[in-house]
C-alpha cells in the first residue's frame, strides 16, 4: 500500500497536497526548485491529475509558483514578500491579541499560559519550539473568534514557513522570541488590550528584522 493510499478519507488531491506541503516545510523540496510531476506521480502511485490538483492548492496558498510551459516550482520568498507577510500578520495577530485580552475566559487564559509554559520548555528543541509556537498563535486566534482572520493568518503563516528556519537560526533569536512571548502573555494575563496589541506588534517587527 502506498503512503497516499493509506491516508483517507480526504480527497486524494488533498492528501497529496498535504504530503507535498510538509516536504516543502522540511526543505526536502527547496525554495526555487522545480517539482518533477512524473517522478512524484510514480513515487505516490497516482496519475498526474490529482497531483496537478494538489499543486493548484499549493499555488493558491503561495507555496508553489506555476510558470507557463515550465511547470511548478517551490516559491522563493523575496525580502519584499517577507516584509509584506510580516506586516499583515502583525496587523491581524496584534488585533487578535487585543481582543483576547478583553474577551477571553479565565479558562482560555489558563490554556494560553499552559501553551506558553510548553514553549518555554521547548527552547532547546528547535522543531518542537516551532510547533508549539504555531499552536500558541493559532489558539490565540481561535479564542479571538474571527474565522476570516484565522484563514488569512493560516495562509500567511504557510508562506512565512518558507523562511522561518533561517530567521530563528540567527544567534539568540529563539530566546528573544520567547522573551517577546512572555511580554504578550503578561499583557493577556493583566487584561490589558493596548499592551497586548503593542507587544504582539513588537514581536512581529523583531521577527522580520531577524528574518531579513
Amino acid at each position: 500500500m502506498t503512503a497516499v493510499a493509506a491516508l483517507a478519507p480526504r480527497a486524494l488531491y488533498e492528501e497529496v497536497a498535504e504530503l507535498l506541503r510538509q516536504r516543502i516545510f522540511r526543505r526536502e523540496l527547496e525554495p526555487g526548485s522545480w517539482i518533477d510531476e512524473v517522478k512524484l506521480s510514480q513515487e505516490y502511485g497516482i496519475s498526474r491529475t490529482p497531483l496537478r490538483e494538489a499543486l493548484k492548492v499549493l499555488a493558491a496558498e503561495g507555496l508553489v509558483t506555476m510558470k507557463v510551459r515550465r511547470g511548478a516550482y517551490v516559491t522563493e520568498v523575496s525580502e519584499n514578500d517577507l516584509a509584506e507577510v510580516y506586516h499583515l500578520l502583525s496587523l491581524l495577530e496584534s488585533d487578535a491579541a487585543g481582543v483576547v485580552a478583553q474577551k477571553a475566559t479565565d479558562a482560555e487564559i489558563q490554556e494560553l499560559k499552559a501553551l506558553h509554559a510548553e514553549l518555554e520548555s521547548a527552547v532547546k528543541d528547535r522543531d518542537r519550539f516551532f510547533a508549539v509556537n504555531e499552536r500558541f498563535h493559532m489558539r490565540l486566534l481561535e479564542i479571538a473568534g474571527n474565522k476570516w482572520r484565522n484563514q488569512m493568518v493560516a495562509d500567511l503563516r504557510k508562506v512565512m514557513k518558507l523562511n522561518r528556519h533561517q530567521s530563528l537560526l540567527k544567534a539568540g533569536r529563539v530566546r528573544e522570541s520567547l522573551a517577546e512571548h512572555r511580554s504578550v502573555m503578561d499583557a493577556l494575563v493583566r487584561r490589558d488590550p493596548q499592551a497586548a496589541t503593542r507587544r504582539m506588534q513588537e514581536h512581529f517587527s523583531n521577527g522580520l528584522e531577524a528574518a531579513g
